[in-house]
């Protein structure tokens, strides 16, 4: 019998997964430990091996693809076995579907014999316009009606003013881009609807309304888009192109159709905007026409008469500004399941932890003496980071406030240590754990972080290496970065920001010296620990980093 395969859960806080690779294609024999697809999950790139053995009949999630926890990802079965009732959901197949096939061919028969009911909802008419909602901003989601100039009854005019429009940033007259008479009102004054609903209907006088409301819905795709290409495209495009709705205005009884950007920068450069020729769709007049505009001679002369009446004054060529030109353009790239998870587990710690943060400088010249040392034995390898990982380690043991979780009703205090060092990866971050941090030497620590960051770059690290953490530490110091501050990776209730040393003038037994200095934020939540206890848990992590000897006694 079949077996359904659905996309599993592979780490405790993994919604979604996308499949990176299929290793096995339909048709492909399965055994039982055979490896069938790489999953990325939020954490990291995880292979998949099967629980059953037969054949490949059904991929349900493509390469590149993700879904949601449970989804159907694959089905394994006996060759040739059918699998439709699987697929619909049943969970058995059926010999039916052939008949219901045959009765649904028979469906539309019925209908066709009404005659004019099918007919009118086959198709809008082509001399009849659907008007919807437009977005007027770029960030407008939906629109109030404000007031209509237009009953329903009246004669439409190519450019005459529909209505007023509130939309999330100001009140703007809506004009018609078609000629004909107002049929329907789909939004009444004062009522609000999102971009895209009906807002009228055009057309010519008694045309019948329903049919055309009715015929939306049922109109194919190509209908669909030829009606919204027709109908809304252009009004959009031009709303895009000028960075606002167009609007009209009048001069000497005619009509002037300008965006009202292009009537902004033309009262800015004093520019009688009637002047002006339109390259925007019907003659209107746009941004880049107004930019691009050159003054004829009768205006230019003005300013020569006036220079003349001063003859002490010579007259300055006038240079017109050159304007940058250019095309806006952008990219979307799809999130992956990491950067998804970034982005929410960061969201929750930042809105629910109350943040504050804690800085202080440290003296580094004596670390720096004792690393040289360190280093200088065989086989050792030491980093700065690595000391203040293990100093943090070791000033959690005197301030197990700082190693807290809070749990609402309780807060837990962990007896363990165990501190979490951030990596950057190519798709984001990720903060493999160190258990046990206080357990360890300093040239244990430094051993197993650069085989944790190794294996977090090449995606090799399991769930349990990153799960279990009870402080975590972020360094930013290799990059140059003197100071900042991060969010706490909960549970944790603090996290460190390492920043680089410099080295700089300052102040030993009242002499001006050059000296190494290291700059450290501790964020702390707030419900866990209070501002004297973190303040106190890094005057010890001072003490040890300025002694480094202390944490090797």
């Amino acid at each position: 019998m079949a077996e359904v395969i659905n996309m599993p859960r592979l780490s405790d806080t993994m919604e979604e997964g996308t499949v990176a690779k299929w290793l096995k294609n339909v048709g492909d024999k399965v055994e039982e430990g055979d490896i069938l697809a790489e999953i990325e999950t939020d954490k990291a790139t995880m292979e998949f091996e099967s629980f059953h053995e037969g054949t490949l009949l059904h991929i349900g999630i493509q390469e590149g693809d993700g879904a949601p926890v449970d989804t159907l990802l694959a089905i394994i079965g006996e060759e040739g076995e059918d699998i439709s009732g699987l697929l619909n959901g049943s969970g058995t197949s059926s010999p039916e579907p052939p008949k219901e096939e045959i009765a649904a061919e028979a469906t539309p028969e019925a209908p066709a014999q009404d005659g004019e009911a099918a007919a009118t909802s086959e198709e809008i008419p082509e001399d009849v316009e659907i008007i919807k909602m437009p977005r007027l901003s770029d960030t407008m989601e939906e629109g109030t009606v404000a007031s209509w100039l237009k009953q329903v009854g009246d004669t439409v005019e190519e450019g005459d003013i529909l209505a007023e429009i509130e939309t999330d940033k100001a009140t703007m007259e809506f004009e018609s881009f078609y000629a004909g008479t107002l049929l329907y009102i789909g939004i009444k004054e004062g009522e609000s609807a999102p971009v895209d609903t009906v807002l009228a209907v055009i057309g010519p006088e008694g045309t019948n309304v329903d049919a055309v409301l009715n015929a939306k819905p049922s109109a194919g795709p190509a209908n669909t888009d030829a009606a919204s290409t027709n109908k809304t495209e252009a009004p959009i495009a031009e709303s895009k192109e000028t960075a606002s709705p167009e609007t009209t205005v009048t001069s000497d009884g005619q009509r002037i159709f300008a965006s009202p950007l292009a009537k902004k920068i033309a009262a800015e450069k004093g520019i009688n905007i009637a002047e002006i020729k339109g390259t925007g769709d019907h003659g209107r007049i746009v941004k880049k026409d107004v930019e691009s505009y050159q003054p004829s001679a009768k205006p230019a002369t003005a300013p020569v008469t006036e220079v003349q009446s001063a003859p002490a004054e010579k007259a300055a060529p006038v240079v017109p500004v050159q304007l940058a030109v250019g095309e806006e353009s952008s990219e979307e790239v799809k999130n992956s399941q990491m950067r998804k998870t970034i982005a929410k587990r960061l969201a929750e710690s930042k809105f629910t932890a109350p943040h504050y943060y804690l800085t202080i400088e440290v003296a580094m010249d004596n670390a720096k003496a004792s690393r040289a040392q360190i280093n200088s034995l065989p086989d050792t390898k030491v980093s700065f980071n690595d000391m203040v990982v293990m100093a943090c380690a070791m000033a959690l043991k005197k301030h197990p406030q700082v190693n807290t979780t809070w749990n609402g009703d309780t807060t837990r205090y962990n007896h363990h240590i165990s501190v979490g060092v951030a990596v950057a990866v190519d798709e984001g971050l990720v903060v493999p754990v160190l258990k046990f941090t206080d357990q360890m030497s300093l040239t244990q620590i430094g051993a197993n972080v650069k085989d944790l960051a190794g294996r977090a770059r090449n995606k090799k690290l399991t769930p349990d290496e990153m799960q279990g953490s009870t402080f975590t530490v972020s360094n930013l110091g290799m990059f140059g970065i003197l100071e900042f501050t991060s969010i706490i990776n909960q549970p944790n209730s603090s996290i460190l920001s390492v920043g680089a040393i410099v080295e700089k003038p300052v102040v030993r037994n009242g002499e001006i010296v050059v000296g190494s200095t290291m700059k450290v934020t501790l964020a702390c939540d707030h419900r866990t620990v209070d501002g004297a206890t973190g303040a106190q848990f890094l005057q010890t992590l001072r003490a040890f980093l300025e002694n480094p000897v202390t944490m090797l006694a």
